[in-house]
């Protein structure tokens, strides 16, 4: 475990509903626009993930198609980020492929 002044500080939890869930063509379209977000200055890390195949329990919503984890080091970095022309420019050219995208961001309070 990473010692508490090392972690992030923001992140920012992007879960996307594709319109055409069952198309591999739309998925990899949409995974390869993720990854050009990875250009903007101020992403200290970055996970790329779909539902995990773990046991089906009550709190458990698999119903998304794909996911981004973005760590930011602060609040600012984020901002910068929602602006940024990489980031609008991957809602313009992207957002066709997707019916709903629900954000979770959250900062740190410590371990």
């Amino acid at each position: 475990m990473n010692p508490p002044d090392s972690l992030p500080m923001l992140s920012h939890h992007v879960f996307f509903w594709l319109k055409n869930p069952s198309s591999d063509e739309d998925k990899a379209t949409l995974i390869t626009g993720i990854k050009t977000l990875a250009k903007i200055d101020g992403i200290r890390a970055m996970h790329i993930g779909q539902p995990a195949s773990t046991e089906i329990r009550e709190v458990i919503d698999n119903s998304y198609s794909l996911t981004e984890l973005i760590f930011f080091d602060s609040v600012e970095a984020e901002q910068t980020y929602q602006q940024h022309p990489i980031h609008q420019a991957f809602i313009d050219e992207y957002g066709h492929l997707w019916e709903k995208v629900v954000v979770y961001d959250s900062v740190e309070v410590g371990c």
